[in-house]
């Protein structure tokens, strides 16, 4: 089962993730990560790293952020792989944890 990443993410996107990541699953868009479930091999490394809490197993995805599943698939396959950490987005302070964020993803 897939590792998903989740709205938390969206105008954060730390990549504390993409370094512990064996197989390079990892996706990156302007605002967000994705992972590609057809890459991920259920490590269980990213999810920890993840400083706002924003990776789940695809069967926890907390109940209202199903749709993440099928947007993490899809936008894995339009984005490139990153596999190198890089500085969060200047701002993301400000919205960690901030609820319905998912009409900011730029896609």
């Amino acid at each position: 089962m897939p590792f998903v990443v989740t709205e938390n993410c969206i105008k954060c996107k730390h990549t504390d993730c993409v370094e512990v990541c064996p197989v390079d699953c990892f996706h990156e868009g302007p605002n967000f990560l994705v992972i590609d479930p057809d890459e991920c091999i259920d490590c269980t490394l990213c999810e920890p790293e993840c400083p706002v809490g924003a990776i789940f197993p695809e069967e926890d995805v907390p109940a209202g952020q199903e749709v993440f599943i099928a947007l993490n698939a899809e936008l894995a396959k339009q984005w490139p792989v990153i596999t190198v950490r890089k500085d969060p987005l200047p701002d993301h302070a400000e919205w960690d944890g901030k609820p319905n964020k998912l009409a900011l993803l730029e896609r």
